[in-house]
């Protein structure tokens, strides 16, 4: 993605896994990488794409029907945490990583040794947030950090677009909860 795309990223820990993509195959376009998802991401972001429709008409009810709109959102949730659940007990392809920030734009991760400079095949779960996605992303700086690990940050080439869109909800939520603490914490001092 070019630096007119780019999103702000948010310092949260999540786990990726990474498959380097092969160097003799174009990129996967975006419908081909929506191929690609095993079916537990195909659930999740079906759940997803219509949980947001749903909620965009409901928002335009009235006070009254406030209760029925967040007794909606209870089950959803719980409907995706079945389903993350479902995806963290799947075999993953690729080697796992910690990741340590993400954005619309890309992901930052950590790994005691340093990784090749290319394209990768890139599962990302941020439990907390809900979300799995199907990526590809390119390595774009490798930095050898004072407690002797690599920060690895990478861009996402092909990225399906509604994954952007959680993945730019995801870092706003993750952002106001650090606020909130951050806000807790201060108070109490």
């Amino acid at each position: 993605m070019s630096d007119t795309n780019a999103y702000f990223n948010v310092d949260h820990t999540f786990n990726a896994y990474l498959e380097p993509w092969p160097t003799d195959l174009p990129l996967a376009t975006e419908s081909e990488l929506m191929a690609m998802l095993p079916v537990g991401l195909q659930l999740i972001s079906q759940v997803k794409a219509l949980e947001a429709s749903c909620l965009v008409q409901l928002r335009h009810l009235d006070d009254e029907a406030k209760s029925v709109v967040d007794y909606l959102k209870l089950q959803s949730k719980k409907i995706d945490l079945v389903l993350q659940h479902v995806i963290e007990q799947q075999q993953q392809q690729g080697e796992c990583y910690k990741g340590v920030s993400f954005g619309g734009s890309g992901l930052r991760l950590v790994s005691p040794t340093v990784i090749d400079k290319q394209h990768y095949k890139v599962t990302l779960h941020i439990r907390e947030e809900l979300v799995s996605i199907l990526c590809i992303a390119h390595v774009d700086t490798i930095t050898e950090q004072d407690d002797g690990l690599y920060r690895i940050d990478l861009s996402f080439s092909q990225i399906i677009e509604a994954d952007v869109e959680q993945l730019v909800k995801a870092s706003l939520s993750v952002q106001q909860k650090q606020l909130r603490q951050r806000k807790q914490r201060n108070h109490q001092s």
